[in-house]
């Protein structure tokens, strides 16, 4: 009877959220939302914890040291630079059934940090696809990551790991495991290029034609909304996944200069676009 009581016993009883804003708060928003009754902390700037605490997102907030020694749960949701040198910090503090996991937008960099400084505790890379381009708790949203994918790069089945992917599945997102290496090519198509097709189409229109918007419909918001994301956060992004981002922005370069081709040569006849809506 003992040992079935052990068995179902939760495995976490207390979240640490490291870096508390639109994505730590919103996890623990959702969290909340989602059933958790435990402990949720965030360690953060006191103007993030205060903001996150005015959202309920978190109790309270503590120091990393006090996170690590406590937590069963350690979340890094951080920019990743942020998040490698918060893995570096949790070297000696970490307990050893500790599961540390984190929101970083590429994988390599942060898993192989993990693997050298993290050997003592359990880790788990993750990645939600989900966010906003504000920032800040004061953005968090409690539905962010429902129907969207939250991805995994290992799988280790140890208990406090299975519990925590079945609150990732009460939160309503959908897990997705995958290798590093895919992880950062995946998404620096589905993800990185994106973001800098809209960069580079606000940057031209603002240099070239910036009387343009004042004629602006819905798609042109739509196509540069990305824009406005933070400098810091997609700083680190490129400068962990340098090679698989170039590699895209070389192929989408060749589709526009097929494109721009095509303008030249056959749209008059309509058969250069036709072409190109064919390919899609």
């Amino acid at each position: 009877m003992k040992v079935a009581n052990q068995a179902t016993a939760p495995a976490i009883g207390r979240v640490a959220i490291v870096g508390v804003g639109l994505i730590g708060a919103s996890f623990g928003l959702a969290l909340r939302k989602a059933g958790f009754t435990g402990s949720i902390v965030g360690v953060s700037s006191p103007r993030s914890v205060a903001a996150a605490l005015k959202r309920g997102a978190i109790d309270k907030g503590i120091t990393l040291e006090e996170a690590a020694a406590t937590a069963d749960l350690i979340f890094l949701s951080q920019p990743i630079s942020g998040i490698i040198e918060t893995i570096k910090q949790l070297k000696p503090l970490a307990r050893r059934n500790t599961l540390v996991t984190d929101a970083g937008s590429t994988k390599v960099a942060i898993e192989s940090t993990a693997m050298g400084h993290l050997r003592e505790c359990l880790f788990v890379g993750g990645h939600p696809m989900a966010g906003k381009e504000q920032r800040g708790a004061e953005a968090a949203d409690a539905d962010l990551f429902r129907g969207r994918p939250w991805i995994l790069t290992s799988c280790r089945n140890h208990p406090v790991e299975l519990e925590f992917r079945a609150w990732i599945e009460k939160l309503g997102a959908r897990i997705l495991i995958l290798n590093a290496d895919e992880h950062d090519r995946r998404v620096a198509w589905s993800s990185h290029l994106p973001q800098l097709a809209s960069t580079a189409l606000a940057s031209a229109l603002q240099a070239n034609q910036p009387q343009a918007a004042s004629v602006a419909g819905p798609g042109l918001m739509d196509m540069t909304r990305l824009a406005m994301s933070s400098y810091d956060l997609w700083r680190d992004i490129l400068d962990t996944n340098e090679r698989e981002v170039g590699a895209a922005l070389d192929a989408y370069i060749a589709e526009l200069q097929k494109l721009r081709s095509d303008v030249e040569s056959e749209f008059s006849t309509g058969e250069g676009f036709a072409r190109s809506l064919r390919s899609n």
